[in-house]
């Protein structure tokens, strides 16, 4: 497993040039699943619902993660995998080249990531 964290998404050429070294192919060929779980325990995601779609959306210019032209984006939230049987998901996490996770409250996301 290969791990870039940044604290506010991929915000220069450096480490948007880092990225690419580490996917091993263009961002315009590899796929990406965004995860916005940690916004919504956020004092500013509770009460900014559209936070999240911002960020799936590739409009929060503070972390643009969502907006490089990937060649597929998919969203996965946390809070539903209980409710799913893993046959679902984790196919679709197996398939994709990257995972884009958004910052927000990371004890939360923690909490559901186990």
């Amino acid at each position: 497993m290969k791990c870039l964290l940044t604290s506010a998404g991929i915000t220069n050429n450096s480490l948007h040039n880092a990225l690419v070294d580490l996917l091993d192919k263009p961002i315009a060929e590899s796929h990406a699943l965004c995860i916005p779980t940690a916004i919504y325990a956020h004092p500013d995601g509770a009460a900014d619902a559209t936070l999240a779609w911002q960020f799936i959306a590739g409009h929060q210019p503070i972390c643009p993660m969502c907006e490089f032209g990937w060649k597929s984006l998919s969203v996965l939230e946390l809070i539903a995998l209980p409710a799913l049987g893993k046959e679902r998901w984790v196919p679709m996490v197996q398939a994709i080249d990257v995972l884009l996770v958004n910052g927000g409250d990371t004890l939360y996301l923690a909490y559901w990531i186990r």
